[in-house]
């Protein structure tokens, strides 16, 4: 059984980051903290995916002439792609985040909360 703990050690290394990320978009009231509570997540799940396109043995997808084992470009690729878009909604989160800022001179969740109610 230890065995397989060790041998796996890097998805251990996810869920634990994974469920800081987590931590952080639950348990927070702050706007900023659930925002970067969100980018560690999403961190987690990148590597996740890079560590998936890993083959033991594997060289890069040229082809030498030569029968290898390649190792797959697709989690790679899609993960370059997955950071552009993380980085844009991140931008555009913040963006929101100074709306609410001055909307409401605060960036507390509860507080923005209990001020919408009373405007009701």
């Amino acid at each position: 059984m230890m065995d397989f703990i060790l041998a796996k050690y890097n998805f251990w290394i996810y869920v634990i980051i994974m469920m800081i990320g987590f931590y952080a978009v639950i348990a927070k009231s702050n706007l900023i903290k659930k925002i970067i509570g969100l980018n560690i997540f999403q961190t987690s799940v990148f590597l996740l995916f890079i560590s998936i396109g890993k083959v033991e043995g594997g060289t890069v997808p040229i082809y030498q002439g030569v029968e290898a084992v390649y190792i797959n470009p697709l989690p790679h690729v899609l993960i370059l792609t997955a950071i552009v878009v993380g980085v844009s909604i991140t931008a555009v989160a913040f963006a929101l985040v100074v709306n609410i800022y001055r909307e409401y001179g605060t960036i507390e969740e509860n507080a923005i909360l209990e001020m919408s109610k009373t405007d009701d």
